[in-house]
């Protein structure tokens, strides 16, 4: 090992440390960033101390930080930003202003000298993008007023890092900076403003030109260096004028979102960005200072707490006002009261500019974290003591009261029942409609249908909708096994109805044959084929033709399906079934191509010859041609 290179080992450790660390971290619920944490603070010093030098780790690492606000700047469109305006800048100032007051305020009535209290505030005020993005996407809640406001929020704050990052050195405790005269702290005010104005116009006239030509290499990597080039040097240049260099990427990738090259550069560097994070986040948890931890596990724990307390003080409040409803907000507050991967950006900054000492920076990078680590569990005992009280606040409706009577039931008016009930209505046939989602419900009657409130997978509800006398029940809801639901309901208690039961996929189809549901369709499976019909028609195929072959695919899959149905509990049977059907299928349709394309060469062929025979008379070398077959007539 004492030839090996230090920064191949390091590589060795800091990927080995990723690669363990970050699988066993998502595997327990925790996310990826806690893995990377986990990995760095495994390989610290304070764990198996395979790197000792945490500031020469921290130094390479700043370069990981760069690009991560790059890449922040990149997804910033300035198009964007504006069309989003009032809720991001909005409320998404009134979130950060309004926990870091309060945290300072906290902070300055603990006896903390100002200028920490209000670093530390602004640091603890962001959240975790990162986290709480992710949990919006598996709980499908970015759809919803929720999910809006927060990713508003999230997207302000990553914006609000840069002027907090900026305004780290005007805060800062060196002798330089106390001794500065106004003269000087003016020269150094034109210098920045000078330096940005430069970037700015300076990047917005020069840099297309710049890509089109690095572009007509036809060089992918170059390009990729290129753009890497122009971060290195603009956050150079910022480090020049005594502002971060974080604040130059920044810069550099709101330049380049608005270029044409823009898709290209995320295409090159979206590969590098998760790796580059985790190499912050490895150097992150190594620098953390467990001895200060462990001398002031109370402070610590003060920190978190108040760090909780607070935010979710401020988030609740301003929850109302932006329109988030109650059953929605104890999970918003939540995910935006825990500490965020940019508080570990402003929180070295701030030692670097001596703020304050970096023992306070390793206790506030540790309360952020601990901070990140207990959100998941914290989440855990909202869902299963919190939300259930909150159950009862959401919004209802009346239930079907009155008797109908109408020849066809529907279950659920979302985007399958619609369709139904629209072509129903079309065509002068009245039907019951039933939804047991109040939103729904209101949503629907503002457009002028006629939706009744009410569950249909209870059996008083459905007598009331006039199921003892309808003819068909469309059960068209949502959920696998609210549907399943209805159906046995239906079956036990009026065997007359015909059912039409939509199904989301092969499982539920199966579950749905096993309840003697004859009428049942796959969702998505006539527009795929829709869509595979106009694919067929784009590359040239005759509209008549693309229609045959689709609906040939459409008999053989159905007929597939029901010779699959026959085995679903052997699925090493059900298996072989279905390759050979397709097996089978895609050898039939060979076949009649190769037919097709010898019956079209014969009558090729048979066309030729015709015309060749039409026009045969090959006539001697120099004599003109004679028409064939022509007697002579009179004498010679």
């Amino acid at each position: 090992m004492e030839h090996t290179p230090a920064w191949l080992t390091y590589s060795l450790i800091y990927l080995g440390a990723a690669v363990i660390a970050v699988p066993l971290s998502r595997a327990l619920g925790l996310g990826a960033i806690l893995g990377y944490l986990g990995a760095g603070i495994a390989i610290g010093p304070w764990g198996l101390g395979l790197i000792a030098q945490v500031e020469d780790v921290l130094h390479f690492a700043e370069f990981g930080v760069v690009l991560m606000l790059f890449l922040v700047g990149l997804e910033l469109e300035p198009r964007r930003l504006w069309a989003l305006r009032r809720p991001i800048f909005g409320w998404g100032s009134a979130q950060v202003l309004g926990c870091a007051a309060l945290l300072a305020a906290v902070a300055m009535a603990a006896g903390v000298p100002w200028r920490t209290a209000v670093v530390a505030a602004l640091g603890l005020a962001l959240s975790s993008t990162a986290i709480a993005l992710q949990v919006m996407a598996e709980r499908n809640l970015l759809p919803t007023p929720s999910g809006q406001a927060g990713f508003s929020i999230l997207l302000f704050q990553d914006v609000a890092a840069i002027p907090i990052l900026a305004l780290l050195p005007l805060l800062g405790g060196s002798n330089e900076t106390q001794a500065a005269s106004g003269g000087d702290r003016a020269l150094e005010a034109l210098k920045i403003v000078g330096v940005i104005g430069g970037i700015v116009l300076g990047g917005r006239l020069a840099l297309r030109p710049l890509l089109r030509w690095i572009a007509k290499s036809d060089t992918p990597e170059i390009f990729t260096a290129a753009s890497l080039l122009l971060v290195v040097a603009i956050a150079a240049l910022m480090q020049q004028v005594g502002l971060s260099m974080a604040l130059g990427a920044f810069l550099a990738g709101v330049l380049l979102a608005e270029s044409e090259y823009r898709r290209e550069l995320e295409t090159d560097i979206e590969p590098f960005k998760g790796l580059l994070l985790g190499l912050f986040f490895i150097a992150v948890g190594m620098s953390i200072d467990f001895g200060v931890l462990a001398r002031q596990p109370g402070a610590m724990l003060l920190i978190v707490l108040a760090l909780l307390v607070c935010k979710a003080v401020v988030i609740w409040g301003i929850a109302a006002p932006m329109g988030i409803p109650l059953a929605e907000r104890p999970v918003f507050t939540l995910l935006l009261a825990q500490g965020g991967e940019f508080a570990f950006v402003v929180f070295q900054a701030a030692a670097g500019a001596r703020v304050f000492p970096a023992e306070t920076a390793s206790l506030l990078v540790g309360a952020v974290a601990v901070s990140m680590l207990v959100s998941p569990l914290l989440l855990v005992a909202v869902d299963r003591w919190v939300l259930p009280r909150f159950a009862g606040a959401r919004r209802t409706l009346d239930e079907i009261s009155e008797p109908q009577a109408t020849p066809v039931i529907i279950a659920g008016f979302g985007r399958y029942g619609q369709i139904v009930g629209r072509l129903l209505t079309a065509q002068g046939i009245p039907s019951t409609v039933l939804d047991h989602d109040a939103d729904m419900v209101e949503a629907a009657r503002a457009f002028g249908y006629h939706v009744f409130y009410g569950d249909a997978s209870r059996l008083d509800l459905l007598r009331v909708a006039g199921a003892g006398q309808a003819r068909v029940l469309v059960v068209a809801v949502d959920d696998r096994d609210q549907s399943l639901a209805i159906v046995r309901l239906a079956r036990e208690h009026f065997p007359h109805l015909t059912l039409v039961a939509r199904a989301r996929d092969v499982t539920h189809w199966n579950a749905l044959r096993d309840h003697d549901v004859v009428h049942v369709e796959r969702e998505l499976f006539e527009s795929s084929l829709r869509s595979g019909r106009t694919v067929l028609e784009v590359l040239g195929h005759e509209p008549a033709e693309a229609r045959r072959l689709t609906m040939r695919f459409r008999r053989h899959n159905i007929e597939l399906f029901e010779q699959m149905y026959l085995h679903q509990q052997d699925r090493t049977r059900l298996i072989a079934v279905a390759k050979q059907g397709r097996l089978q299928f895609e050898e039939q349709m060979a076949r009649e191509r190769a037919e097709a394309q010898a019956r079209r060469a014969r009558g090729e062929t048979r066309e030729k010859e015709w015309d060749e025979g039409r026009s045969q008379a090959p006539p001697s070398a120099g004599v003109a041609p004679q028409p064939a077959e022509q007697p002579h007539s009179g004498p010679s």
